[in-house]
């Protein structure tokens, strides 16, 4: 069975086969009214969210199907005790494909492990949200026209934004990608990022502290906010928050033909000055997520029956029950059943990390 959990549960072929599906639904909009006619998407989402939800619901309206679930886990059984696993097994019985959106990092995985029809990560807690990076590639190719050797500056919280990792992840497959990270030092990128994702794909990176100091140098300029709750002195917060707000001001330094990304919502980091500033791409990029999730639905219908494309969720060289996870939002310390299970790291350092949630063990 094909799922979709992190970014590189897609070939490169297999992602620009949605992209470029979804660049046609873009021009012929009617020859794909009726494609999904008869089928079911099941929303589960177990926290809240406005774009993705609603863009999933769209898409599959779009394509002529239905759409059932839930947007809020209290109007669910999980309310009652009801596990991740035993929720999926129910939903089987009712839909086609499933679009999961999970507090518990790794809560995907386990859907997906127990289902018998494809599962979308729409987001699980801090750790992968592949389909807004879906989302963020059709933007870029849209805006820029090429995935390859761009200079992509991500600024705000890179410790705890999925949609970051899942970006640099997919990102780093292309040739001559350069990648700067603006972030204060408790926000920034973690280092198995840095490690299994930059460095072993040969991606060149650099942390500084402020955009301006490079923000000549980008070619995409993708924001997120800082968050205050990640700061325990709240003095710190307060030196550092004017550092990664983008303004008018900003923005004189950058080129006529950079763009600016974001995933929102957002609260001041992105002043609405900025909002009619043709670079600003990041209400177009909102549109881009219903069509590239249009696309997305059409080709994991279309694979499902096809055994060459099986999503492999355990790697071989993995270890169950050996390790114990030191994420404490990880899916295997916060749901019973859910055996732990480890790969090796991709660095060939010896270390291990939770397939789940990709943190070390204990």
């Amino acid at each position: 069975m094909k799922h979709l959990i992190d970014p590189t549960d897609l070939t490169k072929e297999e992602l620009e086969e949605i992209i470029d599906l979804a660049l046609d639904i873009i021009d012929n909009r009617g020859k794909y009214s009726e494609i999904c006619k008869g089928k079911k998407l099941a929303t589960l989402f177990y926290e809240p969210s406005t774009r993705t939800r609603l863009s999933f619901t769209a898409a599959m309206m779009e394509l002529g199907g239905n759409v059932l679930g839930f947007s809020d886990a209290k109007n669910s059984s999980v309310s009652k005790g009801e596990t991740c696993a035993d929720t999926t097994k129910v939903i089987n019985c009712f839909a086609d494909i499933i679009a999961m959106r999970h507090f518990e990092e790794g809560a995907a995985t386990v859907s997906a492990m127990n289902s018998g029809i494809p599962v979308i990560n729409a987001g699980d807690g801090s750790h992968s949200h592949p389909t807004q990076t879906l989302t963020d590639l059709l933007t870029i190719k849209r805006e820029i026209g090429r995935f390859d050797n761009i200079t992509i500056g991500f600024c705000g919280d890179l410790k705890f934004g999925r949609t970051v990792h899942s970006l640099i992840k997919a990102l780093s497959r292309y040739k001559g990608i350069k990648v700067v990270l603006i972030a204060p030092e408790q926000l920034r990128l973690p280092d198995y990022m840095k490690q299994e994702v930059c460095e072993m794909n040969g991606v060149p990176f650099v942390e500084v502290d402020t955009m301006e100091e490079v923000i000549g140098d980008l070619d995409v300029l993708y924001m997120t906010r800082v968050q205050k709750e990640r700061f325990l002195d709240e003095d710190e917060y307060d030196r550092v928050k004017d550092f990664f707000i983008l303004d008018k001001e900003k923005l004189k330094n950058a080129r006529p033909d950079m763009r600016i990304l974001h995933p929102l919502p957002r609260v001041n980091e992105i002043s609405t000055d900025v909002d009619a500033d043709p670079r600003a791409a990041y209400f177009r990029q909102v549109e881009n997520g219903k069509f590239v999730r249009m696309a997305l639905i059409c080709k994991l219908l279309e694979w499902a029956d096809d055994p060459s494309k099986n999503t492999v969720l355990v790697p071989k060289d993995a270890v169950k029950g050996k390790f114990i996870c030191r994420n404490k939002r990880c899916i295997s310390n916060m749901e019973t059943g859910v055996e732990s299970i480890f790969r090796p790291a991709h660095d060939k350092s010896g270390e291990w990390r939770c397939i789940y949630c990709e943190s070390k063990p204990k």
